[in-house]
C-alpha cells in the first residue's frame, strides 16, 4: 500500500493539487493500493479522533508514502511534523520507504525542505529515495485542473514515480 501525504492543511492548496496528480499517476502505473491523505481538516493534536483512524486506514498499513511538501519559512509545514510527532511513530514509520518533492512559488522547489525531511525520516528508520524532485514556480507548471504544463516536468516526475516502483 502506497499512501500520498498532501503535507499542508491550507485549503485548496497548490500542495493537495500536486499530490492529487501523484496519486493518479501512481494508480496508472501500479496495481498496489493508492491512497491519498490531506492534513486539511485533519485535527493532528487528536490522537483519539481522525488522527488515529488515518494511523489504522492509512498509515499504519502503508509500506510507502509519498511526501509532497510545500515550502514554509525555509523549511516544511509544522503540521507535518505534528502529524507525524503525534502518530504512533513504530507502527507508522519504523522500516518504510518515502519518496520527496518539494512545492513552492519561489525557484528552490523547498529543497531545504526536503533536506531538512529526509533527515527527520532517517531518524525514524524510514528509506528516502534518492531522487528528489524541486517543483518550483508551482503556478507555471501546473493548472487550476491539476494538469502539468511543462512535458519536461512530466517526463522527471514519471521517472520518479518508475523509480520509486522500483525502489
Amino acid at each position: 500500500m502506497i499512501t500520498v501525504i498532501s503535507g499542508t492543511d491550507r485549503k485548496d492548496s497548490m500542495t493537495l493539487r500536486v499530490a492529487a496528480l501523484y496519486t493518479k499517476l501512481l494508480r496508472d502505473k501500479t496495481e498496489e493500493s493508492v491512497h491519498l491523505l490531506s492534513l486539511e481538516g485533519l485535527n493532528v493534536w487528536d490522537k483519539q479522533g481522525k488522527l488515529k483512524e488515518a494511523e489504522q486506514r492509512l498509515l499504519i498499513p502503508s509500506e510507502k508514502f509519498v511526501f509532497i511538501m510545500p515550502e514554509y519559512n525555509g523549511s516544511f509545514p509544522g503540521i507535518l511534523k505534528t502529524m507525524i510527532d503525534n502518530s504512533d511513530i513504530r507502527r507508522c514509520w519504523w522500516n518504510k520507504k518515502a519518496m520527496l518533492t518539494g512545492v513552492a512559488d519561489g525557484r528552490a522547489g523547498n529543497l531545504r525542505g526536503m533536506d531538512h525531511m529526509t533527515g527527520v525520516l532517517n531518524y525514524l528508520k524510514v528509506n528516502v529515495l534518492h531522487n528528489k524532485i524541486p517543483l518550483s514556480r508551482i503556478n507555471e507548471e501546473i493548472d487550476k485542473d491539476g494538469n502539468l504544463l511543462k512535458e519536461e516536468t512530466v517526463k522527471v516526475i514519471n521517472n520518479q514515480v518508475d523509480e520509486f516502483l522500483k525502489f
